[in-house]
């Protein structure tokens, strides 16, 4: 991100020369401009485009998420500001809706909606399981609770795309903690299997953490996990994965692993085994007891 630079300053400082500025360096809004073989990702558009606003614009939506520190932001999407008074050029897109003084924070030097605030324009406009993501994401790196984006809807509550805002809201879970992860939940929820508990400590005979659990069911002892490709392309989280699962299957625990193929084109399957391991455990759970 040092590498985005204002070419009037380059000049005017001696950083650069004129022949250097147009031969290294490619333009990407009016007067700034970054190295030409430079990745562009959602913060390092952020930071071009408040740039391009004369260092007096407010990040929001995409980009104050990513300032924030949100991940699994898209790298192509456009960069967002408010409290801009003049026309975007393409690869920009301004907020004209209004922003309470309170609904901003400093970031990195720059003015950026609060996580809060970032949480309501996202959720607002992104369809439901993009929301959901984008959310899970926002409200876990900023340690963010769902109701202080509830507390800034209640100030809009006519605002378009307030009903999707809602919608969202009840099934984001900051404890997600990878966007596969809020998929699988969301594939269980709306199954109509029970609301799981996210990152569930699972504790050793001493009493500490041991363990913890992507998403499950701790009264039934049943926990689900979607593995990435790492987890079986890389030999030593291969061997790490084994010894986890056998401490947690002695911890009493029913684990069903979930793969990119299962989440994709195995959904069915996947519910049903879900559902399988819960009703298992219940019957366990009834007989204990009777």
């Amino acid at each position: 991100m040092g590498d985005i630079i204002v070419g009037s300053e380059a000049l005017s400082s001696g950083v650069l020369t004129r022949y250097a500025l147009q031969t290294s360096y490619r333009k990407l809004h009016r007067n700034v401009y970054v190295p030409r073989d430079f990745s562009l990702d959602a913060r390092s558009r952020a930071r071009a485009a408040w740039l391009w606003s004369g260092r007096t614009a407010t990040l929001a939506g995409y980009s104050a998420a990513a300032m924030l520190g949100s991940r699994w932001l898209p790298d192509d999407a456009p960069a967002e500001l408010a409290r801009v008074r003049h026309p975007s050029p393409a690869g920009i897109r301004i907020h004209t809706g209004v922003i309470a003084d309170d609904e901003i924070c400093r970031v990195g030097g720059m003015d950026c909606t609060t996580p809060a605030r970032t949480a309501y324009d996202l959720g607002r406009r992104l369809p439901v399981e993009t929301g959901v993501i984008r959310l899970d994401a926002l409200l876990n790196a900023t340690k963010t609770d769902v109701a202080e984006v509830m507390s800034v809807a209640e100030r809009y509550r006519g605002a378009r795309g307030i009903r999707r805002l809602r919608t969202t809201l009840d099934l984001v879970d900051p404890g997600a903690e990878s966007p596969q992860e809020t998929r699988l939940r969301l594939v269980l929820v709306r199954a109509g299997l029970p609301r799981p508990v996210t990152q569930i400590p699972v504790l050793d005979e001493r009493g500490r953490v041991r363990r913890r659990i992507d998403m499950g069911w701790p009264d039934r002892m049943v926990g689900a996990e979607y593995d990435g490709a790492h987890h079986w392309q890389d030999p030593a989280a291969h061997a790490s994965d084994i010894d986890r699962l056998e401490f947690l299957a002695a911890s009493g625990w029913t684990i069903i692993r979930v793969s990119h193929e299962h989440l994709r084109y195995r959904t069915p399957a996947v519910i049903a085994r879900v559902r399988d391991a819960l009703k298992c455990a219940e019957a366990t759970v009834v007989r204990a007891n009777s």
